[in-house]
């Protein structure tokens, strides 16, 4: 089984903002370069959607209503989504914050037919959350995940193993769950519209067109072929934060205070994570448009916010070219280890302010009264 949140930034928001429900609404921070984060089905219907320049948005709908996203809510919303459906069966892959997959399997006997459970799964959390869902549920994971994209919004679509086949063969190619579109394009090429086309090409044909590895993992989602399991353990690859400014920014204070920023965000989500990092990288993009990256591997691993910054600082600052300007900087953790059991290793010359103490105490605060009731006084 496949659970989707319907529009979940827009409906977290909506839950506190009833006023709003019916009405087209856009998530989005504000300023000249803002994107949309997230927008309610009315306001999709004029064609808007996430990761799309606010400014376009607001041409498409212009009666279209903005408001400010609140992680911390997302967050908090997803952690009781995600402890609902463990109360279903202990198998749950969490793949981003407003899916997972279910394996049933262990779960049929005790709780009756897959259908059941999933129409439960959409009441409870209709209940429990005021938002909404949309359940797909087959014999693999591809399948369930297909099937909640034609559930949407607020549906549930069953595909019996017996039909697998028959629901898969007559939907769009682009259908296929991990399709890219460069790879869409180039089998379109080929006169091939419907994943029952592609299941029956010539196996040859398609390796010489996307590759041997490539063509084998897609001729078998397209014939009905998933043997991906289910997995209960989800590995943080990264962990990060980026943003774009306003204007174009030069290296000095602003700017750093903006790396600061970043680099707070993402030691706090590591922490959060009960994570540490051994390497920390950092991206920028100028103003002409062109993105670098540098990283760099720690002494120890760390999720101390000024050892993560003082990394970035450096980093970036070694990424800008001579007069430069910057329209976005990113702060990115790779290479993470749990913390537990992990030597948490304190340096003789450790700056004041180091202390992990000040770092766990801001997190409790924040956890408390929300992201922006304590800051680096630096950042104000």
């Amino acid at each position: 089984m496949h659970v989707d949140m319907d529009a979940f930034f827009a409906s977290v928001e909506l839950i506190s903002r009833p006023d709003l429900r019916g009405l087209p609404v856009i998530v989005a921070r504000s300023g000249e370069r803002a994107v949309v984060v997230a927008a309610t089905y009315e306001a999709r219907k004029f064609a808007v959607h996430s990761a799309m320049p606010l400014a376009q948005a607001r041409r498409l709908c212009p009666s279209a209503i903005v408001i400010e996203p609140h992680r911390d809510a997302y967050a908090r919303v997803s952690a009781g989504v995600m402890e609902l459906l463990r109360e279903i069966t202990p198998v749950v892959e969490q793949v981003s914050i407003d899916e997972a997959f279910l394996d049933l399997t262990g779960s049929l006997a005790r709780l009756g037919p897959a259908r059941g459970i999933g129409e439960a799964v959409r009441r409870r959390v209709r209940e429990r959350f005021s938002i909404t869902c949309s359940v797909g549920i087959g014999r693999s994971k591809s399948v369930a995940k297909i099937a909640s994209e034609r559930a949407k919004p607020d549906g549930l679509v069953e595909v019996p193993a017996a039909e697998t086949l028959a629901f898969l063969r007559p939907l769009a190619m682009s259908s296929l769950w991990g399709l890219g579109p460069k790879t869409a394009a180039s089998l379109s090429s080929l006169g091939l519209a419907t994943i029952g086309d592609l299941a029956d090409s010539a196996d040859g044909l398609i390796a010489r067109t996307v590759g041997q590895a490539a063509a084998a993992h897609l001729l078998a989602l397209a014939r009905g072929v998933d043997n991906d399991p289910v997995t209960s353990e989800h590995e943080e690859k990264s962990i990060g934060a980026e943003e774009t400014f306003a204007q174009d920014l030069p290296w000095g204070d602003e700017l750093r205070r903006e790396v600061l920023r970043m680099a707070d965000k993402a030691a706090h989500r590591l922490r959060q994570a009960a994570l540490l990092c051994w390497t920390v990288a950092t991206k920028v993009r100028t103003a002409d448009f062109k993105t670098f990256s540098r990283s760099r591997k720690l002494a120890a691993p760390t999720d101390l916010t000024r050892v993560i910054n003082e990394a970035a600082q450096e980093l970036v600052g070694g990424l800008i070219p001579p007069g430069g300007r910057l329209r976005l900087v990113g702060v990115r953790l790779d290479n993470l280890v749990e913390r537990s059991g992990q030597p948490v290793q304190m340096a003789f010359d450790q700056a004041e302010g180091s202390d992990p103490g000040i770092d766990r105490v801001a997190d409790q605060v924040r956890r408390r009264f929300g992201d922006g009731s304590l800051t680096i006084g630096t950042l104000l």
